[in-house]
């Protein structure tokens, strides 16, 4: 009997061994399988049933606002680079204008020399006496001919004479020669003219020399007289000594003189 107990007393701790075995990797089994159903559950929704796209947070409504306010500082940046150059692109025409005008201002700076001396040379000749030699006046309608022809020459080409005569002073356009009282005319006006002037396309080519006038106030009646001024003049006329007019008859010689001084 003792040895059939014994017998099935290990069968009986063989089979509590069983179950506990069989129960360990029953709960290792069940929490393995709560740690792979984790990460499957994936983020948390946000109350409202509404999950954000960016993931941080944010309302989609604000960062389209921030998106159109950058949109639009972008299309001003855009529009103001875009009337930058176009500026530049005219300024650069407009001086390449001016720049292609201005190239033949050496030249015809020079030639209104010679139109100078045309106009000297007619009108150092006396027309009237030259009529009466028929070379002499063909001579002087072939220079007529061509100071005309000249200043025709200098219209198309941008050069316009200036006679300034009556204008008011224009530093920029005259150059003053001399300054002279001409109580008739305003001051600071061009009463003579010494060398007419030219412009290039309306910008200064060679300055007209001109006199100004200081103007002011017609000069007043001269003044009257003085008694002694009369009374020497008078004595003058008598015939008397230039040293009597300040002399009286009823005392010495000198007298007068010595008192005034």
């Amino acid at each position: 009997m003792q040895s059939q107990e014994k017998t099935e007393k290990p069968a009986e701790e063989e089979q509590a061994e069983t179950e506990a075995a069989e129960a360990g990797e029953t709960a290792a089994g069940s929490a393995g399988a709560e740690q792979a159903a984790e990460p499957a559950a994936g983020p948390e929704t946000p109350a409202g049933g509404r999950t954000d796209a960016t993931g941080d947070g944010e309302d989609p409504e604000g960062a389209a606002s921030e998106l159109e306010t950058e949109l639009a500082e972008t299309k001003d940046r855009l529009l103001r680079a875009l009337a930058e150059t176009e500026n530049v692109r005219r300024r650069a025409s407009r001086d390449v204008e001016n720049a292609s005008k201005r190239a033949i201002a050496g030249f015809a700076r020079e030639m209104v020399v010679v139109a100078d001396n045309l106009s000297r040379a007619l009108d150092a000749v006396d027309k009237d006496k030259a009529g009466e030699d028929g070379a002499v006046k063909s001579l002087i309608e072939g220079v007529e001919m061509t100071a005309r022809e000249m200043q025709n020459a200098f219209t198309r080409n941008g050069i316009k004479k200036m006679d300034p005569l009556g204008e008011k002073f224009d530093p920029q356009l005259h150059e003053a020669m001399f300054e002279y009282e001409d109580a008739s005319k305003p001051a600071g006006s061009v009463g003579q003219v010494m060398e007419v002037g030219y412009t290039l396309y309306d910008q200064p080519l060679r300055p007209a020399k001109v006199g100004v006038t200081k103007g002011g106030e017609k000069q007043g009646p001269a003044p009257t007289p003085s008694q002694q001024t009369l009374d020497e003049a008078s004595s003058e006329k008598g015939g008397k000594g230039g040293g009597k007019a300040y002399e009286d008859d009823n005392k010495p010689s000198g007298t007068n003189l010595d008192e005034e001084l």
